[in-house]
């Protein structure tokens, strides 16, 4: 089954209404470790990376990489590059083999340029076979150097409906509430604009900020059309807190297979969580 389109992954989820993790992942050991777990669990998988990983390791040995773990295993997965408004990567990243990509147009000056080159894009994407999530308000806070802590707008119904039918993409990700990072504060949710959407344009919604939502949450907005749901921070948190414990209990200790076993354990529980709390446990065709 291995790499499989990512529209695919997700037409599949959205209409037995449960949610595809999408994992950002930041090396070799998170993305074995996230790929272990979905297929331990026989669930479907997409690999997210973020431009800040993509330039730190490089396009080409990530590609390669993600082929190696993903190619042999038995559960469909595609590779997703996240938030990103650079057209150069964007096409990079499509011409060297990934399965979808977020143009973030958020930061442009207005929704009818963001509507432009995203349809641009999304011709672009077609050539390749690949798939395109759009996304016209900026989600609140700051993730791997994309995004702001000021809130931007958020546009009507009609605006969000005219540009997923205008521009042809694949998946939409709406601002409903939601935050990259940690939440100071439980989240008020726009739950409702979940459903507006999925009702006028029944395409799959991506939640972002998926981190810090409670199961209720998650159940609820899956149930709505949030077929795709991010997951960065638990990632990140289970990965560096992994390594601070490491050496609390161990001190000194310098046997760095030890360390990463005990990194990558923390890892797989993180991303066998979440799987079982989106249902889609089991759901690999």
């Amino acid at each position: 089954m291995a790499v499989v389109a990512t529209q695919k992954i997700l037409s599949d989820a959205f209409a037995r209404r449960y949610g595809v993790a999408a994992f950002n992942v930041v090396n070799d050991l998170t993305l074995e470790a996230v790929i272990a777990a979905a297929t331990e669990l026989r669930a479907p998988l997409i690999v997210q990376t973020s431009v800040k990983t993509v330039k730190s390791i490089g396009l080409r040995p990530l590609v390669a990489m993600f082929r190696a773990y993903a190619e042999p295993a038995p559960v469909p997965i595609a590779l997703h590059l996240d938030h990103c408004p650079d057209r150069a990567m964007i096409s990079a990243c499509l011409k060297h083999g990934y399965n979808s990509v977020l143009f973030d147009g958020s930061h442009l000056p207005s929704v009818e340029e963001n509507e432009r080159q995203t349809i641009e894009v999304v011709a672009e994407a077609r050539t390749y076979g690949a798939h395109v999530e759009g996304e016209i308000e900026g989600i609140l806070g700051v993730e791997d150097g994309v995004g702001s802590d000021l809130a931007s707008d958020i546009y009507s119904l009609e605006t969000a409906v005219k540009f997923v039918r205008a521009t042809g993409v694949d998946v939409f990700a709406p601002a409903i509430g939601n935050a990259h990072g940690v939440y100071k504060a439980p989240p008020v949710l726009d739950t409702q604009r979940v459903s507006d959407i999925v009702a006028r344009v029944p395409v799959p919604i991506c939640l972002h900020g998926g981190t810090g939502l409670s199961p209720a949450q998650f159940d609820d907005l899956i149930a709505r059309g949030c077929a795709k749901v991010n997951i960065s921070t638990a990632l990140k948190l289970a990965y560096m807190r992994a390594h601070e414990d490491f050496f609390r209990a161990q001190p000194g200790h310098a046997d760095p297979p030890a360390l990463l076993r005990f990194v990558r354990e923390r890892v797989l529980d993180m991303a066998r969580e979440h799987l079982r709390l989106f249902h889609s446990e089991g759901k690999a065709a």
